[in-house]
């Protein structure tokens, strides 16, 4: 768990060599039992690639993120595609398999004005605050997506 907290790990392999490392020997099919058991998840990266993550994790990120320090402007998911808004409701699109590593940093950023996210394979469902305007809906947004690719409503 401490080197899925610490480091960026991104495959089974990577995992078992660091292991090997610190004198722990383990099979592929006893990671695969272990990640399964510990509801580990793989999540896209900003470089395209993927990491596992702990649920409830307490990475830097995390931290940053559930703080509001993290400027989402410098890093962007690499699988968005676009935002539309539908009255309270923002529909994020990515490419497929980047919803729910986006949807996970939305939600860890416990947000007052998005009350949660639904993701599938490549769709964002967020449900924003009550009687927000326009422009506060975009700057809530703006944390997380790159407001370029806003689609204005009719």
């Amino acid at each position: 768990m401490e080197l899925i907290k610490t480091q960026c790990i991104s495959s089974q392999e990577e995992l078992a060599r660091k292991l090997a490392e610190v004198g722990f020997k383990v099979t592929q099919a006893t990671l695969s039992r272990d990640l399964k058991m510990l509801h580990t998840t793989k999540v896209p990266t900003d470089r395209g690639t993927y990491v596992y993550v702990l649920p409830d994790s307490n990475s830097l990120k995390d931290k940053l993120l559930a703080a509001g320090q993290l400027d989402m402007n410098a890093n962007y998911q690499s699988g968005f595609i676009s935002l539309a808004l539908s009255g309270d409701i923002a529909v994020i699109k990515t490419r497929n398999g980047y919803a729910s590593g986006l949807a996970y940093d939305i939600d860890i950023s416990n947000c007052p004005d998005i009350l949660g996210t639904i993701a599938g394979g490549n769709t964002i469902m967020a449900v924003l605050r009550e009687g927000m305007t326009e422009e506060e809906k975009m700057a809530v947004l703006g944390r997380f997506v790159p407001l370029k690719h806003y689609i204005p409503p009719f």
